[in-house]
């Protein structure tokens, strides 16, 4: 019989799970075996956020769940009006829900029940945003089989408290340096159509993609036409429970164009050597200006600019602060900023030393690199091969 744990001392264990963990991906393999103790579940989904997006980024994390879920689980997230979407949790003052409870028991009322939940044995799932003030930095859900108890409000509230810990270990690990390895290359184009099977792409798109994933390092061979290798890299990567960043995208980019979501089809994320790519996705428009479903998605390495607000984000800078870093950027003076700033320059160098102190450095040369060089432009040792 399982022993209960102190909410506190969950929320302890938790914290201990974080410190411990090295990568995000070893993050979310430490907080699976506890989480697994700690709230009783039988599969999960984990994944990394980008918080100006809520879109999928790395790690990802799935358990017990069927390969082809994937694009079903953002399809409804995307186009469908269900209960606990992410997006409204992550504006909810408790940034957790079961879906039985938020259906008042009747979870049938719920697309996501009766096209995921149930076809895979499920009876209830709960999910939370793991978010650090009003940035959300990642998100999890949790299932339980058919013939268990469904989730309590008792484990919504662990979860809820639980996730401004992992939210701020996911932050720092956004934090983190990250090195330009290898050589770059031109932007990668993938279509993709109305039933997410890859029509068309260019050989820079897998090149990127080998990158990208975490089974992308298996070379096709020199033969196989560029289409059949992405095709091919996709599918094994799906079947490794990997592949969530691309149809989530694929999703948001079909829910965008159809009005039902607003939100741009853009991700920042990286890959696994540590390199800032955006991935950024579009549906394409035939001659009659039918949208049909066909979508495209360009993959390139991030731009300074595109790191920047992420990383600024990451070491938890008030507005204020952002405002003056960015003038510090554009290589404003103290008496330049507080004029634009409408502040005196007392409180200008206030802020600058605050600011200063956030990130550990000692000047504005400092600052410039922390925030562009260190996480955009390529060390001195580029072709240095790091192991996983």
């Amino acid at each position: 019989m399982r022993t209960l744990v102190r909410p506190d001392a969950a929320v302890q264990r938790v914290a201990e799970c974080c410190a411990a963990a090295t990568t995000g991906h070893d993050l979310f393999e430490r907080l699976s075996q506890e989480m697994h103790d700690l709230i009783t579940h039988d599969g999960a989904v984990w994944f990394g956020a980008d918080p100006a997006t809520l879109l999928v980024t790395s790690p990802v994390r799935v358990e017990a769940l069927e390969d082809s879920c994937c694009d079903v689980y953002w399809h409804n997230e995307f186009h469908v009006q269900d209960a606990a979407r992410y997006v409204d949790l992550a504006r909810s003052p408790v940034p957790a829900a079961s879906l039985q409870l938020a259906t008042d028991g009747r979870p049938g009322r719920s697309a996501r029940y009766r096209e995921l939940l149930e076809p895979q044995g499920y009876v209830d799932e709960l999910r939370g945003v793991l978010r650090l003030g009003d940035n959300t930095w990642g998100m999890l859900g949790l299932f339980r089989e058919r013939g268990r108890a469904a989730f309590s409000e008792a484990d919504v509230a662990l979860l809820g408290r639980c996730s401004s810990v992992i939210g701020r270990a996911l932050r720092d690990h956004v934090r983190a340096q990250s090195p330009w390895l290898g050589t770059a290359c031109a932007p990668g184009l993938v279509v993709f159509d109305e039933r997410s099977r890859v029509t068309s792409a260019n050989p820079e798109a897998l090149t990127w993609l080998r990158a990208l994933l975490p089974d992308g390092a298996r070379e096709a061979a020199n033969d196989v036409p560029v289409v059949s290798a992405v095709e091919e890299l996709l599918a094994a990567d799906a079947r490794h429970r990997h592949a969530s960043p691309v149809w989530a995208l694929l999703n948001r980019a079909r829910a965008s164009d159809g009005g039902f979501d607003g939100h741009a089809a853009r991700l920042r994320m990286r890959d696994m050597r540590g390199r800032w790519l955006v991935l950024h996705g579009s549906r394409l428009r035939a001659r009659n200006d039918d949208t049909g479903g066909s979508v495209a998605v360009v993959i390139e390495p991030a731009k300074s600019a595109e790191i920047a607000p992420i990383i600024v984000e990451a070491y938890a800078l008030t507005a204020r602060e952002r405002d003056v870093v960015g003038a510090l950027a554009r290589g404003e003076s103290t008496s330049e900023i507080a004029a634009h700033l409408f502040l005196s320059q007392h409180t200008v160098r206030d802020h600058i030393k605050t600011v200063f102190e956030k990130l550990e450095v000692s000047s504005r040369t400092e600052l410039v690199a922390k925030l562009f060089t260190e996480h955009y432009t390529a060390p001195a040792h580029a072709d240095m091969v790091h192991p996983r």
